[in-house]
């Protein structure tokens, strides 16, 4: 009954509820399992209000009889049906507190099963290493004769999955080999297409799209013959992703749009946000612009409600793209925007993770010094006593004594001393370690917002004056699904070297977030503004970054301006100053990458307003009312750049006023 429950909840809940009236006769565990049955059916078929209540149920049910297997049961139901609420935090919570509460009982596969849980909970907030533990003891944990077959199946199953989320495709690979030897095992029409998905996933991942096509098409089979729905909606998005991935955007609608049919009967609201992200993507390659954009933007509203950052990150990047290609440049501006905020508040976060465990690793070391000192302080404590025992006793050794005693302390002073001379060095590491960031040592963004804060930004009456570039690589995330993060990383190392090179040790260099950085110079000669930008840009695409058997070559795109800047007379914060560099830093990208467009000034001002430039740059400067200019990068894959190109800075002001490019 519980296998039918996961692949056809509809006949199952039909069998279930012709057994309720014998459950009233039936033993404690057997009326638990009934209703977590009951619940699962219920969730699948999306009635996740009466498959929570069940849930309730089963763990009210185990309090009273004070039975924590009872109790942990119920806690991973309820766990199974927040996380198809969309409430993740809670499930997450949840999760773990089902995990300590099911590892005290002696039932194993009910451990095995908190110990998956935890492990897919531990891999969605991203902790891979945490999630690895736990998925590799709940595998050792379900081998024979320790529980039963379907329990290891399950957890070779978790495990394949995260291998492949982490790109170690040889440890997936093994991992499904032994998941599909097993699986043959059980007999199980519905066990064998799960694996199959899985192994769609490790092929797909690794660049095998022959098999991935084919372990799908094997999979849909498998749910059609079975009559499982939810698995047939999961399956068909997971064939269209495979088609869009071949620019096949035909068949990739039609996938999609066969999955969202059988939502309609599972009511599964994640399928269904992937399968409209699928079916907008195939619309924008057929040219289907207002269909794409509607379906896309249905889509992840999805995400939003599930707080899923992650995927909605990677959503609006590929929308950003396929709006780009259709020609929607304005579209595609605005997802980059959404974007990078949600790339920036990621960044933040792991930022702030990391400092606060460097902060609890330095508390840690301090108390250590701490109690080593106290420890100390006994000792010496308890040489006084000492020292008056013998006073008492031997008049004529007081002078020894009192030298022994002078000389211990001399020593623990001079530890004292030399234990605060180590703590100011960790005090100087740690401020350190807060302005830098740690993959590229360049400065990090609290430390610019310091700087910025401090800075008199007052008018220069010569011909010099400070600048901000804001750069941003090139179709980086193709960067890291082809070569993996670890390339992303040497990417941005050796860019942040090269910007070392090409700038002067006096100019201050940022990582800005994620792959963007910014750079800061204090006095340059006002004609000389396009020139650095220049300089950037053919520093970066000029090299190439030998990684194993490949050769990565990169490029940026650039934002820049004169800084202060002063429309109409007043000083624009620096604050406003980077956004509109950002704004000129997005114009770059939708017209081309390989370039830097700066804000060299504004025209005409008395007849706008510095928001309504901010609101659309390119408006206004298509209006006359800002003067920009365009710096076009070298192409290093073709030849190196001739002194003519060395020199292709364009002045678009007045053609920007007629309304042209």
């Amino acid at each position: 009954m519980r296998e039918r429950s996961r692949f056809v909840p509809d006949q199952a809940l039909v069998q279930l509820q012709k057994l309720q009236p014998e459950m009233a006769a039936a033993s404690p565990h057997t009326r638990a399992e009934f209703l977590t049955q009951m619940s699962a059916a219920r969730m699948r078929l999306g009635q996740n209000d009466v498959a929570l209540e069940a849930a309730e149920q089963v763990i009210a049910f185990g309090r009273s009889l004070h039975d924590n297997a009872i109790v942990a049961k119920g806690m991973l139901t309820k766990t199974y049906v927040l996380f198809a609420q969309a409430d993740i935090a809670a499930a997450h919570s949840l999760a773990f507190e089902a995990e300590r509460l099911a590892l005290t009982t002696s039932d194993n596969p009910l451990k095995v099963q908190a110990t998956v849980t935890a492990g897919q909970t531990y891999a969605e907030q991203g902790n891979f290493p945490a999630a690895l533990v736990k998925l590799q003891h709940a595998v050792e944990l379900a081998r024979p004769p320790q529980t039963d077959a379907i329990s290891l199946v399950a957890a070779l199953n978790a495990l394949a999955k995260l291998h492949i989320q982490m790109k170690e495709y040889d440890n997936a690979s093994e991992t499904l080999g032994e998941l599909l030897a097993e699986t043959a095992k059980l007999h199980s029409p519905g066990r064998m297409a799960m694996a199959r998905i899985t192994e769609y996933a490790l092929a797909i991942d690794s660049g095998q799209p022959k098999r991935a096509l084919r372990a799908l098409q094997d999979s849909l089979q498998l749910e059609r013959d079975m009559g499982a729905e939810q698995m047939v909606g999961i399956t068909l998005v997971n064939l269209s992703d495979s088609y869009l991935k071949q620019r096949d955007f035909a068949r990739a609608a039609q996938y999609a749009q066969e999955s969202l049919q059988s939502t309609l009967k599972t009511g599964d609201k994640s399928v269904e946000a992937t399968a409209r992200v699928n079916l907008g993507q195939s619309y924008l390659g057929m040219g289907r612009l207002a269909e794409g954009k509607k379906q896309y933007e249905l889509g992840m509203a999805r995400y939003e409600q599930e707080n899923n950052k992650p995927d909605l990150q990677a959503a609006l990047r590929e929308y950003g793209e396929a709006l780009e290609r259709v020609g929607d440049l304005a579209g595609a501006v605005s997802a980059y925007h959404r974007e990078r905020a949600i790339s920036n508040e990621l960044f933040e976060k792991r930022r702030q993770q990391a400092t606060l465990e460097l902060q609890e690793k330095y508390e840690t070391e301090k108390k250590q010094r701490q109690i080593d000192l106290l420890s100390h302080e006994n000792q010496v404590k308890g040489a006084e006593l000492d020292n008056r025992r013998l006073q008492q006793r031997v008049w004529w050794l007081l002078a020894l004594v009192f030298a022994l005693a002078a000389a211990v302390v001399g020593l623990l002073y001079r530890k004292v001393r030399h234990t605060n001379a180590q703590l100011q060095v960790k005090n100087l590491e740690l401020k350190a370690q807060s302005t830098l960031d740690p993959l590229t040592t360049l400065y990090n963004r609290r430390h610019f917002q310091d700087f910025m804060r401090t800075l008199n930004t007052q008018q220069r009456q010569d011909d010099m004056v400070g600048a901000l570039f804001l750069m941003d690589v090139d179709h980086f995330k193709h960067i890291n699904d082809n070569y993996g993060h670890a390339a992303g990383d040497a990417v941005l190392k050796m860019i942040a070297e090269n910007l070392r090179v090409a700038l002067r040790e006096t100019d201050m260099i940022v990582r800005w977030g994620g792959e963007e950085f910014l750079a800061f110079l204090p006095a340059i000669p006002r004609h000389g503004v396009d020139e650095i930008a220049r300089r950037i840009l053919t520093s970066i695409s000029s090299q190439a970054l030998q990684y194993g058997e490949h050769q990565i070559t990169v490029q940026v795109s650039v934002g820049f301006s004169p800084f202060p800047l002063i429309p109409g007379g007043q000083l624009l914060a620096w604050e406003r100053a980077v956004n509109l560099v950002d704004m000129a830093l997005y114009l770059a990208k939708a017209h081309g990458r390989n370039r830097a467009y700066g804000v060299r000034g504004f025209e005409n001002f008395h007849l706008t307003s510095m928001e309504a430039i901010e609101q659309d740059l390119e408006r206004a400067w298509r209006a006359g009312f800002v003067d920009l200019s365009v710096v076009l990068g070298g192409d290093p894959d073709t030849h190196p750049p001739t002194p003519t190109e060395q020199t292709n800075v364009v002045s678009i002001k007045h053609a920007a006023a007629k309304g042209g490019r």
